[in-house]
């Protein structure tokens, strides 16, 4: 059976070993391949499911995708505790060792640019959320009428007047409060904006494909040198403790997925 070369990383040579039982795509442990002072992180993998055609196929399949990105993910997160990698994107593959070489020598400046720029960052991301539900001023008349009505029986249910009456209040609180949180995001956004060398706005998660509750008002990375990592986490704890019926989440470090240029792309849990 014929092995491919999956390439993980691009990155300058580094001293510190990885984990010893470190595996990834298909449960190939990496390796590294050294070109011109630059170091490509690879593994090897089977033809039948990497070459051209297969992969294409593989690729709609979400069950193999999603443990395909899962090992892929390892493999970076393991090389961001030693290193400043450059990812590349997922199922990115040679045919041999030649052909990642002839790849490096013909990116080798865009490589040494990005790696000179992002040497000891890392990403840090942020979401704010505006919990909406349920909309806590309505529910005390909601409740008041629920018990008169139980005292009085069916026929004291409320009319239909009342009834959008108090879906307009609830439909006001949840505006009230996603303008209250998107008015907290963009003030958190422009103070660790400041604070971090870079930053990048994505676009709100999707309650639907995200699972998280609430809805998605700032989806954000900023890169951040090592260095100051723990004050910029304080920064972000400090603030959104001020932040009552806003939920803020903090993640990190990450390689630098946001500020790769056209080499990488963010994974979508990241998103």
């Amino acid at each position: 059976m014929t092995a491919l070369r999956y390439v993980y990383a691009v990155c300058r040579p580094f001293r510190s070993a990885l984990q010893s039982q470190l595996t990834g795509v298909a449960g190939a442990p990496p390796k590294q391949l050294t070109h011109h002072g630059l170091v490509a992180v690879v593994s090897t993998v089977p033809e039948a499911d990497f070459a051209e055609e297969p992969l294409r196929a593989h690729l709609e399949d979400l069950d193999w995708l999603t443990a395909t990105a899962r090992a892929h993910q390892q493999v970076i997160d393991a090389l961001t505790a030693v290193t400043t990698p450059l990812p590349l994107r997922l199922a990115t593959v040679f045919r041999d060792d030649s052909g990642v070489r002839t790849m490096m020598e013909a990116r080798e400046e865009d490589f040494r640019r990005v790696l000179d720029r992002l040497d000891g960052r890392v990403e840090w991301g942020v979401k704010v959320y505006a919990e909406t539900e349920p909309a806590a001023s309505a529910a005390p008349e909601a409740s008041a009428a629920a018990a008169e009505t139980g005292r009085q029986g069916p026929k004291a249910a409320l009319s239909g007047r009342d009834y959008l009456r108090q879906r307009r209040m609830q439909t006001r609180a949840r505006e009230d409060v996603y303008q209250s949180a998107a008015a907290f995001a963009g003030r958190l956004h422009e103070k660790l904006s400041a604070f971090a060398e870079d930053s990048r706005l994505h676009a709100p998660q999707n309650a639907t494909l995200s699972g998280a509750s609430g809805q998605n008002v700032l989806n954000a990375a900023y890169l951040v040198p090592r260095a100051d990592s723990e004050e910029f986490v304080e920064l972000v704890d400090r603030e959104k403790d001020d932040a009552p019926g806003i939920r803020v989440e903090l993640t990190g470090p990450w390689a630098a997925y946001s500020f790769t240029g056209e080499f990488a792309q963010e994974p979508e849990e990241r998103q």
